[in-house]
């Protein structure tokens, strides 16, 4: 098999400390990667011998970004409820409602070329690997319709039926949690690796979660959840104690749901672009890293309350608003992104692993949150392939 190496790295983040390099994120100055066959098959001193090179230019080489949260499939516009957020009206989880009835509407061909478009701007941004969720179907066709779509353009799909109760069940959202656990979930679950529900007022109880994430492990899928995002909530502990592998937006954390964090493996994934967009505030991941949990940075891609595939734009806030440190919100984004779904094959640079890498046209990665908003993504790789470059 040909070899492509990046060469000429000023600044190489491997995510993987063994291999020598400075500081948790495995530093190294004046580096090379190899991809062979789709993976990464050395890391080296500059001048590396490939069959095929590309030169950085010195400048600041590592992972694509893990994307543990997204919902890129959806039809419609929300920007006029995001313009009366902007003008002092409160979110509400009902919103989704809205989606629903234009993504019940479109076609699967349509919901595709949508999703793919966010996607493909995703790739842009130096996204290299997403989770989708369903979510805005809230009916078992609609549902199915959505994880056919995602499956086709990720390995990490969602099944989200729990996402709102629809307007044709909200005299009995019992009966809705039904369907969600009966005939939705076995619709959806072969196109799936994970279910997820949305435990919060307007949503879900802890209880009906409880219901839908044991029918999700029952069907062989794993578990997610969102959780504390509008306020305190037993979400998080919900999720630590069915062992899910992450629990989402973590906006409101009591002491004790930081402790149950910390004492467990669910990753906290931070969702910044959502405060944002919803005026909330943000989370204090300071608190939850000192105390020895596990953290991620997603973007929540979605319609109704973070309408963006920008990481750089999330890792700027958790730096600027969250008490994150440049190297934790990069870590976050990458490999904090890839323990979030459980995986070892992304979010590192390091042999045996997928070949994803971003070139930034910038000598590291502190230029997110020092030069917020700037495109600084140079070129993407995504299994060894060039994926995106500013170039063509």
């Amino acid at each position: 098999m040909s070899s492509l190496a990046i060469d000429n790295i000023g600044l190489l983040i491997t995510n993987e400390p063994s291999l020598g390099g400075d500081g948790p994120l495995g530093e190294l100055r004046d580096a090379a990667v190899v991809f062979e066959d789709g993976v990464v098959v050395a890391v080296e001193r500059a001048g590396v011998d490939a069959d095929d090179r590309v030169d950085a230019g010195g400048c600041c080489v590592m992972p694509g970004f893990v994307d543990s949260h997204t919902h890129l499939v959806f039809a419609g516009d929300r920007s006029a409820e995001f313009a009366a957020r902007m003008a002092g009206a409160p979110y509400e989880a009902g919103g989704i409602r809205v989606t629903s009835e234009a993504t019940r509407a479109a076609g699967a061909a349509e919901l595709e070329r949508l999703a793919r478009a966010r996607r493909a701007e995703g790739v842009r941004a130096g996204i290299t690997h997403v989770e989708i969720k369903s979510g805005y179907g809230l009916d078992v066709a609609a549902e199915a319709k959505s994880c056919e779509v995602a499956a086709k353009i990720t390995d990490d799909v969602t099944f989200l039926g729990a996402h709102v109760v629809p307007a044709e069940f909200e005299s009995d959202p019992d009966a809705y949690v039904a369907l969600v656990c009966g005939e939705m979930l076995a619709a959806c679950a072969p196109l799936c690796r994970w279910i997820d529900a949305f435990c919060e007022t307007g949503a879900f109880t802890a209880e009906q979660c409880r219901a839908v994430l044991e029918a999700g492990r029952a069907a062989g899928l794993g578990l997610r959840l969102h959780g504390n995002q509008l306020g305190p909530g037993e979400g998080v502990r919900l999720a630590v104690e069915l062992g899910a592998a992450s629990v989402d937006h973590c906006t409101y954390l009591t002491d004790d749901d930081i402790e149950a964090l910390a004492g467990s493996r669910t990753v906290a994934t931070f969702l910044p672009a959502t405060d944002f967009s919803t005026r909330q505030p943000y989370p204090d991941a300071r608190r939850v890293i000192d105390a020895g949990a596990t953290v991620a940075l997603a973007t929540n891609t979605n319609p109704g309350s973070s309408n963006t595939t920008s990481m750089a734009f999330c890792i700027a806030i958790a730096v600027r608003d969250m008490g994150m440190t440049v190297a934790e919100a990069v870590r976050a984004a990458t490999l904090g992104g890839a323990e979030a779904l459980q995986r070892t094959d992304i979010g590192r640079l390091a042999p045996g692993c997928r070949a994803d890498a971003i070139v930034l046209d910038a000598a590291s990665p502190t230029d997110f949150v020092y030069r917020p908003g700037v495109p600084l993504v140079r070129e993407v790789f995504a299994a060894g392939r060039t994926a995106w470059s500013a170039a063509d």
